[in-house]
Protein backbone atom coordinates (compact mmCIF):
# COMPACT_ATOMS: atom_id res chain seq x y z
CA UNK A 1 0.00 0.00 0.00
CA UNK A 2 2.78 2.42 1.03
CA UNK A 3 4.90 1.40 -1.94
CA UNK A 4 1.99 2.18 -4.29
CA UNK A 5 1.49 5.57 -2.66
CA UNK A 6 5.16 6.53 -2.99
CA UNK A 7 5.23 5.25 -6.56
CA UNK A 8 2.27 7.51 -7.47
CA UNK A 9 4.01 10.47 -5.82
CA UNK A 10 7.16 9.71 -7.78
CA UNK A 11 5.24 9.56 -11.05
CA UNK A 12 3.51 12.88 -10.28
CA UNK A 13 6.80 14.57 -9.43
CA UNK A 14 8.39 13.30 -12.65
CA UNK A 15 5.35 14.47 -14.62
CA UNK A 16 5.36 17.94 -13.05
CA UNK A 17 9.10 18.18 -13.60
CA UNK A 18 8.64 17.29 -17.27
CA UNK A 19 5.83 19.85 -17.63
CA UNK A 20 7.94 22.53 -15.93
CA UNK A 21 10.94 21.73 -18.13
CA UNK A 22 8.78 21.84 -21.26
CA UNK A 23 7.33 25.19 -20.19
CA UNK A 24 10.81 26.56 -19.45
CA UNK A 25 12.17 25.45 -22.82
CA UNK A 26 9.12 26.88 -24.57
CA UNK A 27 9.61 30.24 -22.87
CA UNK A 28 13.31 30.20 -23.66
CA UNK A 29 12.58 29.44 -27.31
CA UNK A 30 10.03 32.25 -27.45
CA UNK A 31 12.53 34.68 -25.96
CA UNK A 32 15.20 33.55 -28.40
CA UNK A 33 12.83 33.99 -31.33
CA UNK A 34 11.81 37.45 -30.12
CA UNK A 35 15.46 38.45 -29.79
CA UNK A 36 16.15 37.16 -33.29
CA UNK A 37 13.34 39.17 -34.84
CA UNK A 38 13.62 42.46 -32.95
CA UNK A 39 16.42 45.01 -32.70
CA UNK A 40 18.70 44.69 -29.65
CA UNK A 41 18.49 47.38 -26.99
CA UNK A 42 16.26 49.63 -29.03
CA UNK A 43 17.07 53.32 -28.56
CA UNK A 44 13.46 54.20 -29.30
CA UNK A 45 11.72 55.58 -26.22
CA UNK A 46 8.09 55.44 -27.34
CA UNK A 47 5.67 55.07 -30.24
CA UNK A 48 2.91 57.60 -30.91
CA UNK A 49 0.18 57.17 -33.52
CA UNK A 50 -2.30 59.54 -35.15
CA UNK A 51 -5.01 58.78 -37.67
CA UNK A 52 -7.97 56.50 -38.29
CA UNK A 53 -9.05 52.93 -37.52
CA UNK A 54 -5.74 51.55 -38.79
CA UNK A 55 -4.12 52.93 -35.63
CA UNK A 56 -7.09 53.15 -33.22
CA UNK A 57 -6.64 50.62 -30.38
CA UNK A 58 -9.84 51.74 -28.65
CA UNK A 59 -10.10 55.53 -28.35
CA UNK A 60 -13.59 55.38 -29.82
CA UNK A 61 -14.63 53.33 -26.78
CA UNK A 62 -14.42 56.53 -24.74
CA UNK A 63 -16.43 58.88 -26.95
CA UNK A 64 -20.14 58.93 -27.94
CA UNK A 65 -19.93 57.52 -31.47
CA UNK A 66 -21.60 54.64 -33.31
CA UNK A 67 -18.20 53.92 -34.93
CA UNK A 68 -17.12 51.36 -32.35
CA UNK A 69 -16.04 47.74 -32.27
CA UNK A 70 -15.63 46.99 -28.57
CA UNK A 71 -17.76 43.87 -28.90
CA UNK A 72 -17.38 40.39 -30.41
CA UNK A 73 -16.34 39.15 -32.86
CA UNK A 74 -13.77 41.98 -32.95
CA UNK A 75 -10.67 41.07 -30.96
CA UNK A 76 -11.37 37.35 -31.31
CA UNK A 77 -7.73 36.54 -32.07
CA UNK A 78 -6.12 39.22 -29.90
CA UNK A 79 -3.86 37.68 -27.27
CA UNK A 80 -6.51 38.39 -24.61
CA UNK A 81 -9.24 36.99 -26.90
CA UNK A 82 -11.39 39.97 -25.99
CA UNK A 83 -12.59 42.99 -28.00
CA UNK A 84 -10.38 46.01 -27.35
CA UNK A 85 -11.79 48.58 -29.74
CA UNK A 86 -9.38 47.67 -32.54
CA UNK A 87 -11.18 47.38 -35.86
CA UNK A 88 -9.82 43.91 -36.59
CA UNK A 89 -9.60 40.44 -35.11
CA UNK A 90 -6.21 41.00 -33.44
CA UNK A 91 -3.25 43.33 -33.55
CA UNK A 92 -2.63 46.47 -35.61
CA UNK A 93 0.61 47.44 -37.36
CA UNK A 94 1.41 49.84 -34.51
CA UNK A 95 1.16 46.96 -32.02
CA UNK A 96 3.60 44.92 -34.08
CA UNK A 97 5.92 47.92 -34.27
CA UNK A 98 5.89 48.56 -30.52
CA UNK A 99 6.61 44.88 -29.89
CA UNK A 100 9.36 44.70 -32.52
CA UNK A 101 11.08 47.72 -30.99
CA UNK A 102 11.00 46.02 -27.60
CA UNK A 103 8.82 48.72 -26.04
CA UNK A 104 5.62 46.82 -25.22
CA UNK A 105 3.25 44.27 -26.70
CA UNK A 106 0.45 46.65 -27.59
CA UNK A 107 0.04 50.38 -28.16
CA UNK A 108 -2.82 51.57 -25.90
CA UNK A 109 -5.42 54.29 -26.55
CA UNK A 110 -4.64 57.71 -25.09
CA UNK A 111 -8.20 58.18 -23.83
CA UNK A 112 -8.02 55.15 -21.56
CA UNK A 113 -8.09 56.83 -18.15
CA UNK A 114 -6.61 53.74 -16.45
CA UNK A 115 -3.19 54.05 -18.11
CA UNK A 116 -0.28 54.25 -15.71
CA UNK A 117 2.89 56.31 -15.96
CA UNK A 118 4.86 53.56 -17.70
CA UNK A 119 2.21 53.16 -20.38
CA UNK A 120 2.04 56.90 -20.96
CA UNK A 121 5.80 57.39 -21.15
CA UNK A 122 6.32 54.56 -23.65
CA UNK A 123 3.73 55.75 -26.12
CA UNK A 124 0.03 55.81 -26.91
CA UNK A 125 -2.23 56.10 -29.92
CA UNK A 126 -4.45 59.10 -30.51
CA UNK A 127 -6.08 57.49 -33.56
CA UNK A 128 -9.85 57.35 -33.98
CA UNK A 129 -11.73 54.96 -36.25
CA UNK A 130 -13.65 56.80 -38.97
CA UNK A 131 -11.44 59.87 -38.80
CA UNK A 132 -9.45 61.67 -41.46
CA UNK A 133 -7.44 64.76 -42.28
CA UNK A 134 -10.64 66.48 -43.41
CA UNK A 135 -12.57 67.71 -40.31
CA UNK A 136 -15.84 66.96 -42.10
CA UNK A 137 -14.93 63.27 -42.31
CA UNK A 138 -14.73 63.03 -38.53
CA UNK A 139 -18.05 64.85 -38.16
CA UNK A 140 -19.82 62.14 -40.16
CA UNK A 141 -19.23 59.57 -37.45
CA UNK A 142 -18.78 61.89 -34.47
CA UNK A 143 -15.19 60.75 -34.03
CA UNK A 144 -11.93 62.53 -33.23
CA UNK A 145 -10.52 64.60 -36.12
CA UNK A 146 -6.77 64.48 -36.66
CA UNK A 147 -6.53 68.15 -35.66
CA UNK A 148 -8.07 67.27 -32.26
CA UNK A 149 -5.66 64.36 -31.94
CA UNK A 150 -2.82 66.88 -32.20
CA UNK A 151 -4.51 68.92 -29.46
CA UNK A 152 -4.61 65.78 -27.31
CA UNK A 153 -0.90 65.31 -27.93
CA UNK A 154 -0.22 68.85 -26.71
CA UNK A 155 -2.27 67.98 -23.62
CA UNK A 156 -0.25 64.80 -23.23
CA UNK A 157 3.01 66.75 -23.36
CA UNK A 158 1.85 68.98 -20.49
CA UNK A 159 0.88 65.92 -18.44
CA UNK A 160 4.27 64.37 -19.07
CA UNK A 161 6.02 67.57 -17.96
CA UNK A 162 4.27 67.27 -14.60
CA UNK A 163 5.01 63.55 -14.22
CA UNK A 164 8.63 63.20 -15.40
CA UNK A 165 9.81 66.78 -15.85
CA UNK A 166 10.50 68.85 -18.95
CA UNK A 167 13.97 67.46 -19.67
CA UNK A 168 12.87 63.83 -19.44
CA UNK A 169 9.79 64.56 -21.55
CA UNK A 170 11.88 66.23 -24.24
CA UNK A 171 14.15 63.19 -24.32
CA UNK A 172 11.15 60.87 -24.69
CA UNK A 173 9.75 62.90 -27.61
CA UNK A 174 13.17 63.29 -29.24
CA UNK A 175 13.77 59.52 -29.27
CA UNK A 176 10.19 58.50 -30.12
CA UNK A 177 8.85 57.25 -33.44
CA UNK A 178 5.63 58.85 -34.69
CA UNK A 179 3.17 57.19 -37.04
CA UNK A 180 0.52 59.00 -39.08
CA UNK A 181 -2.06 56.87 -40.89
CA UNK A 182 -5.20 58.49 -42.30
CA UNK A 183 -6.84 59.62 -45.52
CA UNK A 184 -8.79 56.56 -46.62
CA UNK A 185 -12.03 57.71 -44.99
CA UNK A 186 -11.61 61.15 -46.56
CA UNK A 187 -11.54 59.79 -50.09
CA UNK A 188 -14.31 57.25 -49.43
CA UNK A 189 -16.50 60.10 -48.17
CA UNK A 190 -15.55 62.24 -51.16
CA UNK A 191 -16.59 59.46 -53.55
CA UNK A 192 -19.82 58.45 -51.81
CA UNK A 193 -21.18 61.75 -50.42
CA UNK A 194 -21.84 64.86 -52.54
CA UNK A 195 -20.89 67.59 -50.02
CA UNK A 196 -17.17 67.93 -50.70
CA UNK A 197 -17.64 67.39 -54.45
CA UNK A 198 -19.68 70.59 -54.51
CA UNK A 199 -16.57 72.54 -53.45
CA UNK A 200 -13.64 70.51 -54.79
CA UNK A 201 -12.52 68.66 -57.87
CA UNK A 202 -10.66 65.46 -57.03
CA UNK A 203 -7.36 67.27 -57.68
CA UNK A 204 -8.43 70.15 -55.46
CA UNK A 205 -9.49 67.77 -52.71
CA UNK A 206 -6.15 65.97 -52.84
CA UNK A 207 -4.46 69.34 -52.37
CA UNK A 208 -6.77 70.15 -49.46
CA UNK A 209 -5.92 66.88 -47.71
CA UNK A 210 -2.20 67.37 -48.31
CA UNK A 211 -2.41 70.84 -46.77
CA UNK A 212 -3.90 69.27 -43.65
CA UNK A 213 -1.15 66.63 -43.63
CA UNK A 214 1.43 69.40 -43.66
CA UNK A 215 -0.32 71.19 -40.79
CA UNK A 216 -0.16 68.02 -38.70
CA UNK A 217 3.53 67.56 -39.50
CA UNK A 218 4.12 71.19 -38.57
CA UNK A 219 2.39 70.67 -35.23
CA UNK A 220 4.39 67.54 -34.47
CA UNK A 221 7.66 69.18 -35.46
CA UNK A 222 6.92 72.17 -33.25
CA UNK A 223 6.62 69.71 -30.36
CA UNK A 224 10.05 68.29 -31.25
CA UNK A 225 8.99 65.13 -33.07
CA UNK A 226 11.93 64.27 -35.31
CA UNK A 227 11.20 60.78 -36.68
CA UNK A 228 7.84 60.39 -38.40
CA UNK A 229 6.34 57.58 -40.49
CA UNK A 230 3.56 58.76 -42.78
CA UNK A 231 1.45 55.99 -44.29
CA UNK A 232 0.03 56.49 -47.76
CA UNK A 233 -3.39 55.46 -48.99
CA UNK A 234 -4.12 51.77 -49.58
CA UNK A 235 -5.59 50.43 -52.80
CA UNK A 236 -9.00 51.84 -51.87
CA UNK A 237 -10.65 50.28 -54.92
CA UNK A 238 -9.87 46.82 -53.54
CA UNK A 239 -11.72 47.28 -50.24
CA UNK A 240 -14.72 44.91 -50.25
CA UNK A 241 -17.19 47.67 -49.33
CA UNK A 242 -16.00 49.90 -52.19
CA UNK A 243 -16.38 47.02 -54.65
CA UNK A 244 -19.88 46.34 -53.34
CA UNK A 245 -20.95 49.98 -53.63
CA UNK A 246 -19.19 50.83 -56.89
CA UNK A 247 -19.31 47.77 -59.15
CA UNK A 248 -22.19 47.26 -61.55
CA UNK A 249 -22.73 43.86 -59.96
CA UNK A 250 -21.08 44.06 -56.56
CA UNK A 251 -22.14 40.52 -55.69
CA UNK A 252 -20.64 38.59 -58.58
CA UNK A 253 -18.11 41.03 -60.03
CA UNK A 254 -15.54 41.40 -57.24
CA UNK A 255 -12.68 42.98 -59.15
CA UNK A 256 -10.94 46.08 -57.75
CA UNK A 257 -12.38 49.43 -58.82
CA UNK A 258 -9.60 50.93 -60.91
CA UNK A 259 -10.86 54.52 -60.65
CA UNK A 260 -10.52 54.52 -56.87
CA UNK A 261 -7.08 52.92 -57.03
CA UNK A 262 -5.94 55.56 -59.51
CA UNK A 263 -7.02 58.36 -57.14
CA UNK A 264 -5.08 56.73 -54.30
CA UNK A 265 -2.00 56.23 -56.47
CA UNK A 266 -1.91 59.86 -57.63
CA UNK A 267 -2.41 61.09 -54.06
CA UNK A 268 0.44 58.89 -52.82
CA UNK A 269 2.81 60.33 -55.39
CA UNK A 270 1.89 63.87 -54.35
CA UNK A 271 2.27 62.92 -50.70
CA UNK A 272 5.79 61.64 -51.27
CA UNK A 273 6.81 64.93 -52.86
CA UNK A 274 5.33 66.85 -49.94
CA UNK A 275 7.14 64.69 -47.40
CA UNK A 276 10.49 65.05 -49.14
CA UNK A 277 10.16 68.82 -49.33
CA UNK A 278 9.02 69.14 -45.72
CA UNK A 279 11.79 66.90 -44.39
CA UNK A 280 14.42 69.03 -46.09
CA UNK A 281 12.82 72.27 -44.92
CA UNK A 282 12.48 71.26 -41.26
CA UNK A 283 15.45 68.88 -41.11
CA UNK A 284 13.39 66.07 -39.66
CA UNK A 285 13.35 62.43 -40.71
CA UNK A 286 10.12 61.56 -42.46
CA UNK A 287 9.57 58.10 -43.93
CA UNK A 288 6.86 57.40 -46.48
CA UNK A 289 5.28 54.02 -45.70
CA UNK A 290 3.78 52.32 -48.74
CA UNK A 291 0.68 50.35 -47.81
CA UNK A 292 -0.77 50.42 -51.33
CA UNK A 293 1.65 47.85 -52.75
CA UNK A 294 1.44 45.10 -50.11
CA UNK A 295 -2.36 45.30 -50.01
CA UNK A 296 -2.91 45.13 -53.75
CA UNK A 297 -0.32 42.36 -54.04
CA UNK A 298 -2.16 40.30 -51.43
CA UNK A 299 -5.52 40.95 -53.09
CA UNK A 300 -4.24 39.96 -56.53
CA UNK A 301 -2.15 36.97 -55.42
CA UNK A 302 -3.60 35.83 -52.09
CA UNK A 303 -2.16 32.30 -52.19
CA UNK A 304 1.37 33.70 -52.29
CA UNK A 305 0.80 35.18 -48.83
CA UNK A 306 -1.11 32.23 -47.40
CA UNK A 307 -4.59 33.68 -47.93
CA UNK A 308 -7.55 32.00 -49.56
CA UNK A 309 -10.05 34.88 -49.85
CA UNK A 310 -9.17 38.44 -50.80
CA UNK A 311 -12.51 39.61 -52.15
CA UNK A 312 -14.65 39.61 -49.00
CA UNK A 313 -14.20 39.98 -45.26
CA UNK A 314 -14.33 37.23 -42.66
CA UNK A 315 -17.29 38.76 -40.79
CA UNK A 316 -20.81 38.28 -42.13
CA UNK A 317 -21.09 38.28 -45.90
CA UNK A 318 -17.85 40.27 -45.90
CA UNK A 319 -19.30 42.57 -48.54
CA UNK A 320 -20.66 45.45 -46.49
CA UNK A 321 -20.41 44.67 -42.76
CA UNK A 322 -18.18 46.80 -40.51
CA UNK A 323 -18.42 48.20 -36.99
CA UNK A 324 -21.94 47.66 -35.60
CA UNK A 325 -22.92 45.61 -38.66
CA UNK A 326 -20.26 43.08 -37.65
CA UNK A 327 -21.56 42.04 -34.24
CA UNK A 328 -22.12 39.05 -31.94
CA UNK A 329 -25.00 37.89 -34.14
CA UNK A 330 -22.88 37.84 -37.31
CA UNK A 331 -21.66 34.64 -38.91
CA UNK A 332 -17.87 34.64 -38.85
CA UNK A 333 -15.34 32.57 -40.77
CA UNK A 334 -13.55 29.83 -38.84
CA UNK A 335 -9.98 30.92 -39.64
CA UNK A 336 -9.45 34.65 -40.15
CA UNK A 337 -5.82 34.11 -41.16
CA UNK A 338 -7.11 32.79 -44.49
CA UNK A 339 -8.67 36.19 -45.23
CA UNK A 340 -7.05 39.46 -46.30
CA UNK A 341 -9.94 41.42 -44.77
CA UNK A 342 -11.59 41.00 -41.39
CA UNK A 343 -14.71 43.01 -42.26
CA UNK A 344 -15.62 44.88 -45.42
CA UNK A 345 -13.05 47.62 -44.75
CA UNK A 346 -10.33 46.52 -42.36
CA UNK A 347 -7.52 43.99 -42.83
CA UNK A 348 -7.10 40.95 -40.62
CA UNK A 349 -4.30 40.72 -38.10
CA UNK A 350 -2.40 38.50 -40.52
CA UNK A 351 -2.66 41.10 -43.28
CA UNK A 352 -1.49 43.77 -40.86
CA UNK A 353 1.47 41.52 -40.11
CA UNK A 354 2.24 41.27 -43.84
CA UNK A 355 2.11 45.08 -44.04
CA UNK A 356 4.34 45.45 -40.99
CA UNK A 357 6.90 43.07 -42.48
CA UNK A 358 7.22 45.39 -45.48
CA UNK A 359 7.82 48.31 -43.09
CA UNK A 360 10.44 46.51 -41.01
CA UNK A 361 13.37 47.35 -43.27
CA UNK A 362 12.46 51.04 -43.06
CA UNK A 363 12.30 50.82 -39.27
CA UNK A 364 15.72 49.18 -39.16
CA UNK A 365 17.09 51.92 -41.40
CA UNK A 366 15.59 54.61 -39.18
CA UNK A 367 17.18 53.03 -36.10
CA UNK A 368 20.59 53.72 -37.61
CA UNK A 369 19.92 57.43 -37.14
CA UNK A 370 20.05 57.17 -33.35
Amino acid sequence: MAEGYFFCCYVRIKFLTLVSLTFFLSCAASRAQAQATSPKKSPVSAVFAFGDSTVDPGNNNFIPTPFRCNFPPYGRDFFTHEPTGRFTNGKLVTDFAASYLGIKEELPPYLDWSLGVEELTTGVSFGSGGSGFDPFTAQIGSVIPVSQQLTYFREYVKKLDLVVGVDARRDIIRRAIFCVSAGTNDFIAFATLPIRRQSFSIEGYQGFILQNVQELLQGLSDLEASRIFVVGLPAIGCLPIIITLSARDGIHDRGCILEHNAVADVYNKKLQVLLQDYAQLRRVQIVYADVYTPLINAVQAPIKYGFEDSKAGCCGTGLIEASILCNPNSLVCFNASKYVFWDSIHPTEKMYRVIFDTFRMMIDQLLKSY
